[in-house]
């Protein structure tokens, strides 16, 4: 069935197309007759206004975006954004508009053809590199922006942001009082700004650590998890980058028949159901608050406030049943 326009309003109200644009708009120019008998015939032919033509004409797009580059199926396994994406929305009345791209270049792509079409009055950016192109290109555009889990200043750009380097340091400290030396750590990509800081916070506080890059994924949690395990020195504690690579390596330590926690504990970053069913101990923290904070920092963007850093509260460890006294120790 052909979708009613602006022209089939037009001739079956018997007016102008201006008049039905300016009757729909809720603009002046046409008497309230003619707006009532427009609205009678658009309501009656199902006439519904084009998102993108109402954003072109409108000071507001009445959306803020989101940029996730991530394969698609890969999303559904991260619990954090779907807290996060819930925490963001409670704080907003203008609509969400999330993306998954598989590269930053379709990300980059994706802000510059949503600012020219009007598409989005700012965005919320995550997943932050050592050196990001995305700061300079939101000055470039005048894009209001927040950067979401980026430690320290950035540009013009208002950020909300946990101490990554003090929550490792936290876990560390944690194993190590449980008498854990050999302790190795399989980091998220090597790319990303909170990455490299925890990677800092780990090696400043595990004389000869060892980090495994992986991507989040419960393959790369496997494997890192099973060459780890196989090595010559296998570690007694491993700290994942996030829940899902947690479990993948608790699961591959039971099909080697390493005990956790008796001779292998396990954290996690980012508590999560996974990791309560699974009783992972983890680092915790109100992500949908997180996602509430990254939404009232744009906000506050938008409607003209100087961009400001925000630090979240620190996470708090959370000790379950996979992590215990060293092997040896006590």
């Amino acid at each position: 069935m052909k979708r009613p326009t602006i022209k089939d309003i037009a001739a079956a109200a018997g007016v102008s197309k201006g008049a039905v644009s300016l009757a729909l708009n809720g603009r002046s120019g046409v008497s309230e007759v003619t707006r009532a008998r427009v609205l009678e015939v658009a309501s009656s032919l199902g006439y519904r206004p084009s998102a993108t033509a109402r954003a072109l004409s409108s000071a507001s797009a009445g959306a803020v975006g989101l940029v996730l580059v991530r394969p698609p199926r890969a999303l559904g396994d991260e619990a954090f954004f779907f807290q996060l994406i819930a925490g963001m929305q409670s704080e907003m009345s203008s609509a969400l508009l999330l993306q998954v791209v598989s590269s930053r270049s379709e990300e980059i792509e994706l802000y510059q053809r949503w600012w020219a079409e009007h598409r989005v009055d700012g965005v919320f950016l995550v997943d932050l590199l050592v050196s990001d192109p995305r700061v300079a290109l939101m000055s470039s555009l005048g894009m209001p922006a927040v950067v979401v889990g980026g430690a320290g200043h950035h540009g013009a750009l208002a950020s909300v942001w946990a101490d990554d380097h003090a929550a490792m340091t936290s876990v560390v400290e944690y194993l190590k009082s449980l008498g854990h030396r050999r302790i190795a750590r399989v980091a998220g990509l090597p790319s990303l700004l909170h990455t490299v800081r925890r990677d800092q916070a780990f090696l400043s506080s595990v004389v000869d650590g060892v980090i495994v890059a992986g991507d989040y994924t419960a393959e790369a949690g496997a494997a890192a998890t099973r060459m780890l395990l196989e090595g010559a020195v296998p570690p007694s504690a491993i700290v994942y980058d996030n829940d899902v690579m947690a479990v993948a390596g608790a699961e591959v330590a039971a099909s080697l028949g390493v005990a956790v926690p008796a001779e292998l504990s396990i954290v996690a970053w980012d508590d999560s159901v996974l990791c309560q069913h699974g009783r992972l101990t983890a680092l915790s923290r109100d992500t949908f608050a997180f996602g509430a904070r990254a939404a009232r920092a744009l906000l506050a963007v938008l409607e003209g406030a100087s961009p400001t850093d925000v630090e979240d509260v620190l996470p708090e460890l959370v000790v379950r049943g996979s992590t215990a006294v060293a092997p040896g120790v006590g």
